[in-house]
């Protein structure tokens, strides 16, 4: 009999999903309404014994209350900040994710972000298409990287690639977490403060969580300056977004190019409506090689456990 799996959201891989169905019973969530989504889940949740979720559902309280028999908690995505460990600690529930294979992607966003914001890509696109440049109007000039400094908050895989792109653009480049990084070459600054200040742009790649709730704050901003560029392709609740919006409209802080939020898919009006800040809807990943991958280790991760077998990527 195949193990009974509740999944909370679709791959966009075809071949992941034709997995799905034959390695396992599946009860898709995601199929339904949202309003529907409990009232299912309270008719199938007494058999399922692992849940395929993402980065952004996760797992609450709530849920696993709904799930007596669940053993695995399968995250499509890095994060895992929406996943309660304490319950799962608890419950010996395991937990795995999806590092590694989403890494240059997500780095390559990072860069695409940093360059469209430092050189106005979307502003330029509406000049030409609006007709302004025919009618001749005025430019304002863009900013370069070549010379700059680059300071990535969070040294992880994805720091590490984002600052390896950068190099190539002739940018300084430095770094801040917590725990020293052994083996880089790259500069260690004494604090995130520190790196603001010493940064021209500022890319965040730190985990999310309690302790990264709010770190890029209106001290940070400060510090990063008026012609300061933010980026964050990591968690929205990094970065304290009242206090972002303020510093852009106000001028203290340049500009950001910005791929996550802090309550998704909601996103303040007036972020939307500053001209110096280049939106992205969460797609660090977002390519059919990536999902692909992504979805693949899932199903991998989910293969293993029910083998009895090491999982591949355990977080917990």
């Amino acid at each position: 009999m195949k193990p009974e799996i509740l999944v909370m959201a679709p791959s966009p891989s075809p071949a992941v999903m034709a997995q799905f169905d034959v390695h396992f019973t599946c009860h898709h969530v995601w199929r339904l309404p949202a309003d529907e989504h409990a009232a299912f889940i309270a008719t199938v949740g007494a058999g399922v014994r692992a849940l395929a979720t993402t980065g952004t559902i996760g797992m609450d309280a709530a849920l696993a209350a709904r799930l007596p028999r669940l053993e695995l908690v399968a995250v499509n995505g890095i994060g895992v900040d929406a996943v309660d460990f304490e319950l799962t600690r608890a419950r010996g529930i395991r937990v795995t994710n999806t590092p590694g294979v989403l890494t240059d992607d997500v780095a390559d966003l990072a860069v695409a972000l940093l360059l469209a914001a430092a050189r106005r890509i979307p502003a330029l696109d509406h000049y030409v298409r609006g007709g302004q440049w025919q009618a001749r109007v005025p430019l304002q000039p863009a900013r370069t990287l070549r010379g700059k400094t680059a300071g990535i908050y969070g040294f992880g895989r994805i720091g590490k690639a984002v600052a390896q792109r950068l190099a190539g653009f002739g940018m300084a480049l430095r770094y801040f977490q917590p725990n020293v990084v052994a083996a880089t070459d790259v500069p260690r600054s004494a604090s995130l403060l520190a790196l603001a200040q010493e940064s021209d742009y500022l890319v965040v790649c730190a985990p999310g969580g309690a302790a990264t709730r709010g770190m890029i704050g209106p001290a940070v901003l400060a510090a990063l300056g008026p012609q300061g560029t933010l980026i964050n392709v990591a968690r929205g609740s990094i970065v304290d977004e009242a206090a972002l919006v303020a510093a852009l409209a106000a001028g203290t802080l340049g500009a950001a190019g910005l791929d996550v939020f802090a309550n998704e898919p909601e996103v303040p009006v007036a972020l939307a409506a500053l001209p110096n800040v280049v939106l992205t809807p969460h797609v660090g990943s977002l390519t059919v090689e990536t999902r692909h991958a992504m979805g693949q280790l899932v199903i991998d991760n989910l293969l293993a456990h029910f083998a009895g077998a090491p999982l591949l990527t355990p977080v917990q």
